[in-house]
Parts: C-alpha cells; sequence; structure tokens
C-alpha cells in the first residue's frame, strides 16, 4: 500500500493561518436540531411507497438539506469561521469579495504613495495634503466595503440556495466538509506547535526551579554566615558601658548594618523559594496541559480521518443518489409518454372507428337516396318528353302557317328537328334539344 495513505498525516509546514473561535450554543443547537429528526412511520412509507412519494420524500430531503446549509451558514458566523472560506460561492457571490479586496489593497497603496510624497511647498502646494486626506477616505470607505462584502456574498449565497436542487445542496455541504478536514487539520498543527512550545517550557521552567534552589541554597550560606556575624556584633554592643561613646555608636552602626543585610538576604531567599515554588508549578502545568492538547489533537485527528474517508465515501453515495433521482424523473417521465401514446392510441383508434363507421353510413345514405333520385329524374324526363311533344305539334302548326301565308316550304327547315322520335328525349336534361338549330350571327343580323 501505498506510503501517501496515511489519514492521520498533519505536516506543519501546510500551516495556515489561525482562526480564531468564539464557542457558543451553536454547538448545542445544531445537535438539538439534529436530535428531531425521528419519523416512525419510515419503515410504512418505504413498504408504500410509489412514485409520487418518493417526490414527497425527496422534497424533505431538500428541505433537510437547506436547513441544515443555513444551520451552518450561521455557525461560521458564531465561531468566528470566515464565510468565503467556508462556503462554495459562485461566481457573483465571490466578485462581491475579491472586488472590495481589491479596493481595499489599492486604497491602501494611493495612502503609501501619498504620505511617501516628500513634505514641501511645492508638493504642499499641488496639493499634497488634500491628496493625502482623499486618500485616507477611501481607506476608511474600501474598509467598511470589505467588512460588508462577506454580509452581501452571503445573502446572496442565501437566495441562490433557497430555490437549490438536491445536488446543489449536496455539493455545498460536501464542499463544507472538506472545508472543514482542512480546519481541524490547521487545527492539529497549531495544538502540535504549542506542545512543543510547553515542552520547550517545561525544560525552561525545570531549569529556572533548578536555579532558584541553588540560589536558595547560596543564600541560606550566607545568611549563616550573617547571623553568626550579628549574633558576635550585638554581644559587643550589650558590653559596651559608656552607651553615649563613640565605640558604642560605631558597634549600634555595625548592628544595623548586618541587620539590614540579613534582611536582604531573607527576602531573596523567601523569593527564591516562592520562584522555585513556581517554577515547579508550571512544571507540572505545563505537563497537564500537553496530556490535554495531546487527547484533543488525538481526537481531531480521529475526526478529521473518519470525516475525510467519509466524505471521500459520501460523494460517491450522493452521486448514487442524485442519479437514483433523475432516474425516478426518467422512469416517470416515460410513464408519462406511455399514458400519453396509450390515451393518443384510444382517441386515434376511437377516430379510425368513427370515420369507417361514418363512411359505411354515408355510403348507405347514398344507395337509399338512389331510387329517390332516379324517381326524381323520371318526372324531370317525363315533363321535358311532353314539353317537347308540344313544342313540335306548335311547329307543325307555325310550319303550315307559314307555308300557307308566305308559300315557303318549312318542311326542310325542320327535317333533322323531327327526325328524332317525339317521344324520347335528346341532350341532356339541363341542355338544349339535340340538333336544334343555332342561330348564325352576320353582318345583316339584327338581333345581333
Amino acid at each position: 500500500m501505498s506510503d501517501d495513505f496515511d489519514l492521520l498525516e498533519t505536516n506543519s509546514q501546510e500551516k495556515t493561518e489561525k482562526v480564531d473561535v468564539n464557542w457558543g450554543k451553536a454547538i448545542d443547537q445544531m445537535k438539538s436540531k439534529l436530535a428531531q429528526e425521528d419519523d416512525p412511520e419510515s419503515r410504512q412509507k418505504i413498504l408504500n411507497a410509489t412514485l409520487d412519494n418518493v417526490v414527497d420524500m425527496a422534497e424533505k430531503d431538500r428541505t433537510t438539506l437547506l436547513d441544515a446549509i443555513k444551520d451552518l451558514t450561521d455557525y461560521q458566523d458564531e465561531v468566528g469561521i470566515m464565510f468565503e472560506g467556508f462556503s462554495a460561492l459562485n461566481a457573483a457571490e465571490q466578485k462581491i469579495i475579491d472586488d472590495a479586496v481589491k479596493r481595499l489593497e489599492r486604497a491602501k497603496v494611493e495612502l503609501e504613495d501619498a504620505n511617501n510624497k516628500p513634505d514641501t511647498w511645492w508638493n504642499n502646494l499641488w496639493g499634497r495634503k488634500s491628496k493625502i486626506r482623499d486618500a485616507e477616505q477611501e481607506l476608511q470607505n474600501a474598509q467598511k466595503e470589505r467588512d460588508a462584502s462577506d454580509n452581501k456574498a452571503k445573502a446572496m449565497f442565501q437566495q441562490r440556495i433557497e430555490t437549490a436542487d438536491v445536488q446543489t445542496l449536496l455539493n455545498e455541504l460536501s464542499f463544507k466538509s472538506q472545508a472543514a478536514i482542512k480546519r481541524l487539520k490547521d487545527r492539529e498543527i497549531e495544538i502540535k506547535e504549542v506542545e512543543e512550545s510547553l515542552k520547550t517550557a517545561i525544560v525552561e521552567a525545570s531549569n529556572n526551579h533548578t536555579k532558584a534552589l541553588q540560589k536558595k541554597k547560596e543564600v541560606e550560606d550566607k545568611l549563616e554566615e550573617q547571623y553568626a556575624l550579628l549574633k558576635q556584633a550585638r554581644q559587643a554592643l550589650e558590653e559596651v558601658a559608656d552607651k553615649q561613646s563613640t565605640e558604642y555608636s560605631d558597634a549600634l552602626g555595625k548592628v544595623t548594618t548586618l541587620e539590614q543585610k540579613v534582611e536582604e538576604l531573607e527576602g531573596l531567599k523567601n523569593a527564591y523559594t516562592t520562584l522555585a515554588a513556581s517554577k515547579d508549578s508550571f512544571v507540572h502545568k505545563h505537563n497537564l496541559t500537553i496530556k490535554v492538547l495531546t487527547s484533543l489533537r488525538s481526537n481531531l485527528q480521529t475526526h478529521r480521518a473518519k470525516l475525510k474517508s467519509d466524505t471521500d465515501e459520501r460523494l460517491k453515495y450522493y452521486d448514487g443518489y442524485v442519479v437514483a433521482l433523475k432516474a425516478r424523473t426518467d422512469q416517470e417521465f416515460a410513464a408519462i409518454l406511455e399514458h400519453l401514446g396509450v390515451k393518443t392510441d384510444e382517441h386515434i383508434g376511437e377516430t379510425l372507428a368513427a370515420m369507417h363507421t361514418a363512411s359505411a353510413r354515408a355510403r348507405q345514405e347514398m344507395m337509399d337516396n338512389i331510387p329517390v333520385h332516379e324517381k326524381v329524374m323520371q318526372g324531370v324526363y317525363g315533363s321535358y318528353a311532353e314539353a317537347l311533344n308540344e313544342i313540335r305539334e306548335k311547329d307543325k302548326s307555325i310550319q303550315k302557317n307559314f307555308a300557307e301565308r308566305y308559300g315557303i316550304d318549312m318542311k326542310e327547315i325542320f327535317e333533322d328537328y323531327y327526325a328524332a322520335d317525339a317521344n324520347a328525349p335528346t341532350g341532356d336534361a339541363g341542355g338544349e334539344p339535340a340538333g336544334e338549330p343555332k342561330p348564325k350571327a352576320g353582318e345583316d343580323d339584327l338581333l345581333g
């Protein structure tokens, strides 16, 4: 197995900027909310699950994730975690922070340039002091914008995830897990550094404890000497009979000097005694602190290792969940299409069947109407033959009249017309009689 597969590895060279944490009620609040997730009907939901039920369950998952992301984001503020380093910002949200940072850096450079201009009458004449004031004001404004940029980005982030889908929320949760892993590792590095400094402090405190004891012993030896000298000086003072003599004054001064020396040495003795006790106490305190920090660091390593490993597995787990949601949607879509297809087939079948029955009924009506039509046509033809017979009879009368009055033989004019059977129709029913002559228009046609 590769050597780099070490979930507990802590590299102090990767240390980043420390983050101050102000612990509050955030952890307890989050634990309380997580503990409320208890559904006794979950088994029944699984047993009676349908695709529609799954939609409701998936929406509950999304709502739960959304609440968790909101709680985590608020928790970041409570414990002092920088927002932009612990949330997956999109381009627009990140741009707000980046622009504020660039403006602040630019304002610092401009103020530095303005202050670096020599304080001469010529530069002051050309507005050096006013440029410094403007640069200072711009720096204040830029700092205010930078301070507010996190809240602006956070507001946009919160608004965006309100309508985010499950996949986006899962990605955000994964991002926070990755950020937490880095944060735990940074904290381990910080604890490790403190442990090392405490080890050094233990050595120093132990050395100082030893030195204090040595100094105390030296002072005690000097005190023994001074006590003996003071005893002798006091005895000599008592032996002087003349209390008003110079000898008595000298003896008294010697006693006073020795008493001061003893007082100073006793003060040093007490100081070294207190110092030795203090250093001995800090040796034990530092040792206890190291034990506590080592235990905490070990626990952090355990949490980080588990979180790192579980997050890697969880990403695959989330991918499967998202794909399952998409597959459910595709399945529902296919079912809808199948349902629509069946309904369409039914409608088209109904239409085709209606077309067939309507066509059959139309044919029947046509067949039923043929005898009626024939009867009508017989009447038409009979009326036509009757009218034509009357016309022929009248033509004969006109012919005879023309022959008698004008001596004109009309027989040739009507010969073709009378060639047909008087009782048989000629030509179309609605047209002119067959063989009926049509007058030709000529130049002398008075009706033309």
